[in-house]
């Protein structure tokens, strides 16, 4: 089993920066592969950014790439999402997800998932 908590997320003005982390605990977190979803209101939950377990792959979604960093410390069991340039459209709830494989960008392929920390950016 394994438990996510995620945080750092708030209110924040178009073109600002924040940054979100993931804590994981439970079983072996450094061969996992770790992935950051969204929810906006009314909408499915949408990839936003994954990366595998040594941090040589990473993968975004067409909408953030170039603005959001993926990156993670396996010594601290934690998984980062540095988000940058931010716009309304990305006000959602933001989760950590955890994939017992290879990477994807396939929610249903994902074993666990956090609580989320919403995000608001407003113009």
């Amino acid at each position: 089993q394994v438990q996510l908590v995620e945080s750092g997320g708030g209110l924040v003005q178009a073109g600002g920066s924040l940054r979100l982390s993931c804590a994981a605990s439970g079983r072996t977190f450094s061969t996992n592969t770790m992935a950051w979803f969204r929810q906006a209101p009314g909408k499915e939950r949408d990839f936003v950014a994954t990366i595998n377990w040594n941090s040589d792959l990473t993968y975004y979604s067409d909408s953030v790439k170039g603005r959001f960093t993926i990156s993670r410390d396996n010594v601290k069991n934690t998984v980062y999402l540095q988000m940058n340039s931010l716009k309304p459209e990305d006000t959602a709830v933001y989760y950590c997800a955890v994939r017992r494989s290879y990477y994807s960008t396939n929610r249903n392929e994902y074993d666990y998932w956090g609580q989320g920390t919403q995000v608001t950016v407003f113009s």
